[in-house]
């Protein structure tokens, strides 16, 4: 499996988990396993635990970088793209910023729509230039 596909497979699980606030994203995981709804893949369940453990500081980068929106008004889709995009910008090892950049973006156009993948990539884009300044 590709990175690529690893990462679509952290952003259903980060985006699954927006619906199931009451279950831990170990419980969502063992649970999609033990159904063979997902496949077990360590890199894409790395990812999603990482967003849920930092999730505070993640919103917090997002919600200051949010152009004219509040996170309230996102979609999940959105924002499980986000979240994941903004995890690997800051939270993992020798990940380019253009890469996660454009993973979420094309995560987006799958997912979501042309509109959501240009509003994510400005967002990020934003959050890009405050972190490497």
């Amino acid at each position: 499996m590709t990175r690529h596909e690893s990462r679509e497979l952290a952003f259903i699980l980060i985006f699954e988990k927006s619906f199931q606030s009451e279950i831990s994203v170990t419980e969502l995981i063992d649970s999609a396993v033990e159904l063979e709804l997902f496949p077990h893949n360590e890199f894409a369940e790395g990812l999603a635990r990482k967003v849920y453990l930092k999730l505070d500081e993640i919103d917090a980068v997002i919600e200051e970088n949010l152009v004219g929106w509040s996170s309230k008004r996102i979609s999940k889709a959105t924002k499980a793209i986000l979240r994941l995009a903004v995890c690997e910008m800051f939270y993992s090892e020798n990940m380019p910023v253009g890469v996660a950049i454009n993973e979420a973006v094309e995560i987006a156009k799958k997912y979501a729509s042309a509109e959501d993948a240009s509003y994510i990539n400005g967002v990020l884009g934003s959050i890009a230039k405050k972190k490497l300044n």
